[in-house]
Protein backbone atom coordinates (compact mmCIF):
# COMPACT_ATOMS: atom_id res chain seq x y z
CA UNK A 1 0.00 0.00 0.00
CA UNK A 2 1.17 3.49 -0.89
CA UNK A 3 1.28 5.82 2.04
CA UNK A 4 -1.46 8.77 2.07
CA UNK A 5 -0.94 12.07 1.45
CA UNK A 6 -0.84 14.02 4.47
CA UNK A 7 -4.67 16.28 3.51
CA UNK A 8 -6.27 12.72 3.21
CA UNK A 9 -4.87 11.78 7.17
CA UNK A 10 -7.65 10.98 9.04
CA UNK A 11 -7.35 13.29 11.96
CA UNK A 12 -8.16 12.44 15.32
CA UNK A 13 -11.14 13.99 16.89
CA UNK A 14 -10.58 16.31 19.94
CA UNK A 15 -13.47 15.35 22.48
CA UNK A 16 -14.95 18.95 23.66
CA UNK A 17 -14.47 19.56 27.33
CA UNK A 18 -18.05 19.75 28.93
CA UNK A 19 -18.99 22.74 29.67
CA UNK A 20 -20.48 22.98 33.46
CA UNK A 21 -23.10 25.77 34.69
CA UNK A 22 -21.60 27.51 36.93
CA UNK A 23 -23.64 29.21 40.00
CA UNK A 24 -26.00 31.95 39.26
CA UNK A 25 -24.60 35.72 40.47
CA UNK A 26 -25.57 39.21 39.86
CA UNK A 27 -24.37 40.98 36.46
CA UNK A 28 -20.88 42.29 36.58
CA UNK A 29 -19.52 44.73 34.07
CA UNK A 30 -16.21 43.14 33.51
CA UNK A 31 -18.50 40.28 32.22
CA UNK A 32 -19.07 42.11 29.17
CA UNK A 33 -16.70 42.86 26.00
CA UNK A 34 -16.01 46.14 24.33
CA UNK A 35 -16.56 48.42 22.54
CA UNK A 36 -20.41 48.84 22.38
CA UNK A 37 -22.13 48.88 18.67
CA UNK A 38 -22.33 52.03 17.11
CA UNK A 39 -25.45 51.02 15.28
CA UNK A 40 -27.34 50.71 18.31
CA UNK A 41 -30.63 53.08 18.44
CA UNK A 42 -29.38 55.54 21.26
CA UNK A 43 -32.80 57.10 22.89
CA UNK A 44 -32.95 59.79 25.48
CA UNK A 45 -36.37 59.36 26.63
CA UNK A 46 -38.10 61.90 29.38
CA UNK A 47 -40.90 64.12 30.79
CA UNK A 48 -40.09 68.04 30.48
CA UNK A 49 -41.93 71.35 31.44
CA UNK A 50 -42.01 74.14 28.70
CA UNK A 51 -38.63 74.99 30.92
CA UNK A 52 -37.35 71.91 30.62
CA UNK A 53 -37.95 71.05 33.75
CA UNK A 54 -37.72 67.32 34.89
CA UNK A 55 -38.20 67.58 38.84
CA UNK A 56 -37.79 68.49 42.11
CA UNK A 57 -36.16 66.59 45.35
CA UNK A 58 -35.72 63.66 43.45
CA UNK A 59 -39.65 63.09 42.15
CA UNK A 60 -41.70 64.45 39.25
CA UNK A 61 -44.05 67.26 39.95
CA UNK A 62 -46.72 66.17 37.73
CA UNK A 63 -48.77 63.06 37.40
CA UNK A 64 -49.28 61.63 33.64
CA UNK A 65 -50.53 58.20 34.10
CA UNK A 66 -50.61 57.98 29.66
CA UNK A 67 -46.95 59.26 29.23
CA UNK A 68 -45.95 56.32 32.19
CA UNK A 69 -47.26 53.84 30.05
CA UNK A 70 -45.97 55.13 26.97
CA UNK A 71 -42.41 54.78 28.84
CA UNK A 72 -42.81 51.31 29.60
CA UNK A 73 -44.14 50.12 26.28
CA UNK A 74 -41.11 51.87 24.65
CA UNK A 75 -38.30 50.37 27.15
CA UNK A 76 -39.94 47.20 28.11
CA UNK A 77 -37.49 44.24 27.03
CA UNK A 78 -34.41 46.88 26.66
CA UNK A 79 -31.43 48.11 28.71
CA UNK A 80 -32.62 51.57 30.79
CA UNK A 81 -29.22 53.42 31.62
CA UNK A 82 -29.47 55.92 34.87
CA UNK A 83 -27.73 57.73 37.74
CA UNK A 84 -27.74 56.72 40.97
CA UNK A 85 -30.93 58.59 42.06
CA UNK A 86 -32.99 57.71 39.26
CA UNK A 87 -32.65 54.12 40.50
CA UNK A 88 -33.68 55.06 43.96
CA UNK A 89 -36.51 56.86 43.14
CA UNK A 90 -38.17 53.65 42.12
CA UNK A 91 -40.27 51.52 44.33
CA UNK A 92 -38.27 48.58 43.05
CA UNK A 93 -36.57 47.64 39.78
CA UNK A 94 -39.01 48.38 36.51
CA UNK A 95 -39.89 44.50 35.49
CA UNK A 96 -38.78 43.21 32.09
CA UNK A 97 -35.42 45.66 31.77
CA UNK A 98 -31.63 45.68 32.08
CA UNK A 99 -30.86 48.77 34.60
CA UNK A 100 -27.60 50.12 34.09
CA UNK A 101 -26.66 52.74 37.17
CA UNK A 102 -24.11 55.29 36.48
CA UNK A 103 -22.79 56.52 40.24
CA UNK A 104 -18.55 57.92 41.22
CA UNK A 105 -19.59 56.07 44.18
CA UNK A 106 -17.32 52.72 43.95
CA UNK A 107 -18.68 50.51 46.77
CA UNK A 108 -22.68 51.52 45.20
CA UNK A 109 -24.17 48.12 44.77
CA UNK A 110 -27.87 47.78 43.87
CA UNK A 111 -29.71 44.49 43.54
CA UNK A 112 -31.27 44.29 40.33
CA UNK A 113 -29.21 46.06 38.34
CA UNK A 114 -25.70 46.62 36.70
CA UNK A 115 -23.56 49.15 38.37
CA UNK A 116 -20.91 51.17 36.26
CA UNK A 117 -18.44 54.52 37.30
CA UNK A 118 -19.40 55.90 33.26
CA UNK A 119 -21.79 56.53 30.25
CA UNK A 120 -19.57 54.76 28.19
CA UNK A 121 -18.96 52.08 30.43
CA UNK A 122 -22.48 51.65 30.49
CA UNK A 123 -23.32 51.53 26.51
CA UNK A 124 -20.74 49.34 26.12
CA UNK A 125 -22.85 46.58 28.19
CA UNK A 126 -25.52 47.52 26.56
CA UNK A 127 -23.98 46.97 22.86
CA UNK A 128 -26.25 44.70 22.17
CA UNK A 129 -29.40 46.15 22.58
CA UNK A 130 -30.59 48.11 19.19
CA UNK A 131 -32.24 50.45 21.05
CA UNK A 132 -31.03 51.16 24.82
CA UNK A 133 -32.57 53.99 26.66
CA UNK A 134 -31.13 56.88 29.01
CA UNK A 135 -33.78 57.72 31.26
CA UNK A 136 -32.63 60.27 33.70
CA UNK A 137 -31.58 61.95 35.83
CA UNK A 138 -30.93 65.82 34.25
CA UNK A 139 -26.66 64.99 34.29
CA UNK A 140 -26.98 62.19 32.96
CA UNK A 141 -28.92 63.45 29.96
CA UNK A 142 -26.58 66.10 29.29
CA UNK A 143 -23.65 64.11 29.53
CA UNK A 144 -25.38 60.97 26.57
CA UNK A 145 -26.73 63.77 24.38
CA UNK A 146 -23.54 64.07 22.59
CA UNK A 147 -23.54 59.84 22.49
CA UNK A 148 -27.81 59.97 21.32
CA UNK A 149 -29.50 59.25 18.44
CA UNK A 150 -32.89 59.95 19.40
CA UNK A 151 -35.48 61.31 21.96
CA UNK A 152 -38.58 60.75 22.93
CA UNK A 153 -39.63 63.96 24.97
CA UNK A 154 -43.22 64.10 26.53
CA UNK A 155 -43.20 68.03 26.56
CA UNK A 156 -45.51 69.02 29.34
CA UNK A 157 -46.83 72.24 28.86
CA UNK A 158 -46.17 74.16 31.71
CA UNK A 159 -43.63 75.95 33.94
CA UNK A 160 -42.33 74.62 37.12
CA UNK A 161 -39.80 75.06 39.67
CA UNK A 162 -37.48 71.93 39.52
CA UNK A 163 -34.01 71.17 40.65
CA UNK A 164 -33.39 69.36 37.64
CA UNK A 165 -33.44 70.41 33.93
CA UNK A 166 -33.41 68.54 30.57
CA UNK A 167 -30.59 69.88 27.97
CA UNK A 168 -32.12 71.91 25.00
CA UNK A 169 -32.33 70.56 22.00
CA UNK A 170 -30.24 72.20 19.08
CA UNK A 171 -32.62 72.19 16.43
CA UNK A 172 -29.48 72.66 13.54
CA UNK A 173 -28.57 68.68 14.80
CA UNK A 174 -31.99 67.57 15.70
CA UNK A 175 -35.43 66.90 13.61
CA UNK A 176 -38.64 67.19 14.81
CA UNK A 177 -40.00 63.55 12.72
CA UNK A 178 -43.49 62.95 14.79
CA UNK A 179 -45.51 64.90 17.14
CA UNK A 180 -48.83 63.67 19.40
CA UNK A 181 -50.90 65.94 20.93
CA UNK A 182 -52.32 64.94 24.43
CA UNK A 183 -55.35 67.01 26.38
CA UNK A 184 -56.38 67.30 29.83
CA UNK A 185 -58.79 65.41 30.77
CA UNK A 186 -59.86 63.75 34.54
CA UNK A 187 -56.53 62.36 34.73
CA UNK A 188 -54.04 64.90 33.34
CA UNK A 189 -53.81 67.92 34.64
CA UNK A 190 -51.53 69.11 32.19
CA UNK A 191 -51.55 68.93 28.53
CA UNK A 192 -48.49 67.67 27.25
CA UNK A 193 -47.48 66.69 23.33
CA UNK A 194 -45.20 63.48 22.49
CA UNK A 195 -42.02 64.72 20.64
CA UNK A 196 -40.20 61.96 18.61
CA UNK A 197 -36.47 64.01 17.87
CA UNK A 198 -33.92 61.91 15.41
CA UNK A 199 -30.43 63.12 15.00
CA UNK A 200 -29.26 64.55 11.69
Amino acid sequence: DYPLPEHQKTKPVEKQKEIKPGPEKSADPDDFDKPYNTWSMVTMIAAAAENNALGKENDLVWHLPDDFKRFKKLTTGHHIIMGRKTFESFPQPLPNRTHIIITRNKDYKAKGAVVVHSLERALEIAKNDPQPFIIGEGEIYKQALPFSDKIELTRVHSDFEADTFFPEIDESEWKLVKKEFHTTDEKHKYAFTYLTYERL
